[in-house]
């Protein structure tokens, strides 16, 4: 009898032993099947492929207008928010920037746009158009009530900077177009700085060529000073087939090739940043002084409206930059660097 019960209770613990095995194993198999399918759709391997690896992105800027644009992506670049990491480098001059782009130490630039042209051609193609930042910035000002017309400008003085590059060009040719010679219906004093010629009306008077935002620093220190013409309103009446175009963003073609996806998504953010610097100028401005871009806040937030601060790119940056370098071209070869840039320049080509 009592071997009887022996084998009945051992019988009895295999039994349980097995059903206990049989539950567990199916609680096992059903976990897995309930994470399964979120877990495919976010997996790497699906069909979209991997997320990009951030790219590190280097911008240089000249303090002006043609950075003014820039300013939100600066900020949204400071606190981590953007698609790339992108390092910000602001000059002076276009003198500061270009070599670095030519060494390969930096990526992207923004600078004058006869220089791109000439640094195209420098480089056998090497440095490429991205983007057009800012169209006309130049006007006329006046503290002596005469000047109303171009032809006004007969036998003045006439205190400018930018010789050599797009105010320059801009200038003579609508001068000539206006039938006036600019070398002997008057007199074209260049000097080096717009601070230089600010001053000089300011302890004179007198009548200059000024870019923003030199006019509106002007406008606050020289008694009596008026803005006389607009030379983007002067371009516009001649009814060319191209607009006046002051700064563009370069960007050296060996990056651009190998980083198309960085380049498209810094172009939508560039976008959006002139974007926003165009629809909230009290706060751009604040982010335009503190950036260094321009001493003064109030003085940024009165002249981005007269900046002309835009983004094209593509085929509305090819046809506004190409009829323009071809009126510099016409002019004087050398402005754009001797010949007029192939379809390659013309990012994405």
């Amino acid at each position: 009898m009592k071997t009887l019960w022996k084998r009945a209770s051992a019988l009895l613990l295999v039994l349980l032993f097995v059903l206990t095995a049989c539950g567990g194993a199916a609680s096992s198999s059903a976990a897995p099947a309930s994470s399964a399918a979120p877990a495919s759709s976010e997996s790497p391997a699906s069909s979209e492929g991997p997320a990009a690896e951030p790219v590190t992105v280097r911008i240089a800027g000249l303090k002006g207008p043609t950075t003014m644009g820039m300013v939100k992506l600066i900020e949204d670049a400071a606190a981590g928010t953007t698609a790339n990491r992108y390092e910000f480098l602001l000059a002076g001059t276009a003198d500061e920037v270009t070599p670095k782009l030519m060494q390969g130490e930096l990526d992207l630039a923004a600078v004058p746009a006869n220089l791109a042209s000439v640094l195209y051609n420098k480089t056998e193609g090497a440095i490429r158009l991205v983007a057009v930042n800012t169209l006309g910035v130049l006007y006329v000002v006046d503290t002596t009530g005469e000047v109303a017309s171009l032809s006004d400008l007969k036998g003045k003085t006439l205190y400018a900077t930018g010789k050599g590059a797009t105010p320059e060009y801009t200038l003579r040719y609508l001068l000539q177009q206006n039938g006036i010679d600019p070398d002997t219906d008057l007199t074209i004093e260049f000097k080096s700085e717009p601070t230089e010629v600010v001053a000089m009306l300011k302890q004179g008077g007198g009548v200059a060529m000024l870019p923003q935002p030199f006019v509106t620093v002007a406008d606050t220190q020289v008694e009596g000073l008026k803005v006389a013409l607009d030379l983007t309103a002067e371009w516009d009446k001649l009814g060319l087939d191209s607009s006046v175009i002051t700064g563009v963003l370069i960007g050296r073609a060996d990056f651009l090739e190998a980083n198309p996806d960085a380049v498209d998504a810094f172009l939508q953010e560039y976008e959006a940043s002139t974007r926003y610097t165009n629809e909230h100028p009290a706060e751009a401005a604040a982010l335009i002084e503190a950036a260094g871009i321009v001493a003064k806040a109030a003085i940024a937030e009165k002249a981005i409206p007269a900046c002309n601060i835009t983004f094209l790119a593509g085929e509305p940056m090819k046809k506004a930059v190409s009829g323009y370098l071809a009126v510099l071209f016409e002019q004087n070869p050398a402005s754009v660097g001797g010949k007029l840039p192939a379809d390659n320049f013309y990012y994405p080509n």
